[in-house]
């Protein structure tokens, strides 16, 4: 009986020990296939290029500046992804610069969720400006409108409460035609509590991403009603009162953000205002896209 059970368990330990040696194996060989696939993909010559291109294309990230209560946007940098763009041109069989695959870095500091203080520019690296137009009481904005469709000229609007009231539908359709618009609640106070019922609509109804405020005086108070409610808070460049042209003219710099009143001085001088910008080869953009840290 005692022989038996010996014989027994002499099978079941010799079994164990047959598995444990066949998982070795197993273990052994899959880290020699897997060590020898590395060292074939890092000897491929498509991976051998890219990471040629990896010391080369190389963008950092630039920081967000803070000075006291302003804050300019910071930029994105990128690295290449070298697994992935393998990837993608082993499908094709051959390195091909356009396949290469970037990952973001992030600046280290941002205007993400830094809503506490006014943003005065955007980074001026981007070669990008932007036309932010104040509409209040009974403005018509038909004519700016016209010529920034034709121009092909994406800008921002901010808007006042009364003027809000009468027009919904043309909130909705400046935010699906790509524009950008702001939040001037009732005469610029943002202590109204209709700035709050103006803002859900924006973000709710129109589904515009991110919501701005304007002032051109600092007000803490405004600053911290607007940043509890998750809103930017807007300082332009430039705060053009006469004489459009001459103005933009005399202030314009990379980043610039140039607010306009709606009226025929404005109407008659935008179109040269617009071909100005460009010949200095600064881009026309919406505000969301001028103050955006990713490229």
């Amino acid at each position: 009986m005692k022989t038996s059970s010996y014989t027994l368990l002499g099978d079941i330990m010799k079994k164990f020990f047959e598995c444990i040696g066949m998982i070795s194996l197993v273990c052994v060989s899959f880290f020699f296939t897997e060590k020898t696939a590395h060292v074939v993909k890092e000897t491929d010559e498509i991976m051998v290029e890219i990471k040629k291109a990896s010391e080369t294309h190389i963008n950092k990230s630039i920081d967000a500046i803070i000075k006291e209560d302003t804050i300019i946007p910071g930029i994105y940098g990128g690295v290449i992804d070298e697994g992935k763009s393998y990837e993608k041109m082993k499908r094709v069989g051959s390195y091909q610069e356009n396949l290469l695959v970037y990952k973001k870095i992030a600046p280290t500091v941002s205007i993400e969720k830094n809503f506490e203080k006014y943003i005065i520019s955007g980074n001026p690296e981007k070669k990008m400006v932007t036309l932010l137009f104040l509409v209040n009481d009974n403005d018509d904005t038909e004519t700016i409108e016209k010529i920034l469709r034709q121009k092909e000229v994406k800008a921002s609007f901010f808007v006042d409460g009364k003027w809000f009231e009468s027009h919904n539908e043309k909130i909705y359709d400046w935010i699906n035609k790509d524009h950008t618009v702001g939040n001037l609640s009732y005469g610029m106070d943002y202590t109204n509590s209709s700035f709050v019922w103006m803002d859900t609509i924006i973000k709710r109804v129109g589904n515009q991403q991110v919501s701005f405020c304007y002032n051109e005086e600092a007000n803490k108070e405004a600053l911290k009603i607007c940043a509890m409610n998750k809103n930017y808070t807007v300082r332009p460049t430039t705060i053009v009162s006469k004489s459009p042209l001459s103005e933009v003219k005399e202030n314009l710099k990379s980043g610039s953000i140039i607010a306009l009143p709606i009226n025929q001085i404005v109407e008659k001088e935008l179109p040269v205002i617009i071909e100005y910008i460009r010949g200095k080869g600064y881009k026309l953009e919406n505000l969301y896209r001028h103050l955006e840290e990713c490229n």
